[in-house]
């Protein structure tokens, strides 16, 4: 999470951006790819394994359209590049509460995953169209 928030901070379109960009995309698919290794809590698929497949196609979503670079490429390329660090946000988030003696599990993943990605909505709607003008595009 630390790379994603970094590449959020940094100055857009350097060597620096698509170097941490590129070492969050390679780190994000070790992540999915050991959590469908995981089938502890349930025995079978899960909603995390869900999780995992959508952690995927937003990082896969944010990062093909700054590869290919047609027209409107960085709109999608924000868009899902930022929800999958709100995800990431979320999983810290439920993960840390769940910590907690005799907390309820699902329902602490539920609130914890439901209360960031309403903030992450909220942040973005309002932060997006500064975001995009900074980048002058």
């Amino acid at each position: 999470m630390v790379i994603g928030t970094v590449v959020l901070i940094i100055r857009k379109g350097t060597r620096t951006h698509r170097f941490f960009g590129y070492l969050y995309f390679y780190l994000m698919l070790i992540m999915n790819g050991t959590a469908f290794m995981l089938y502890s809590l349930f025995g079978t698929f899960g909603p995390f394994h869900v999780a995992a497949l959508a952690s995927l196609i937003t990082v896969l979503l944010g990062l093909i359209p700054a590869i290919k670079r047609k027209p409107g490429w960085l709109q999608p390329h924000l868009t899902f590049l930022y929800y999958s660090i709100v995800g990431l946000y979320a999983a810290l988030a439920s993960e840390t509460l769940t910590r907690i003696p005799k907390s309820p599990f699902f329902t602490v993943v539920i609130i914890a995953s439901v209360a960031v990605t309403v903030l992450g909505v909220i942040i973005f709607k309002i932060m997006k169209p500064l975001w995009l003008k900074r980048s002058g595009k």
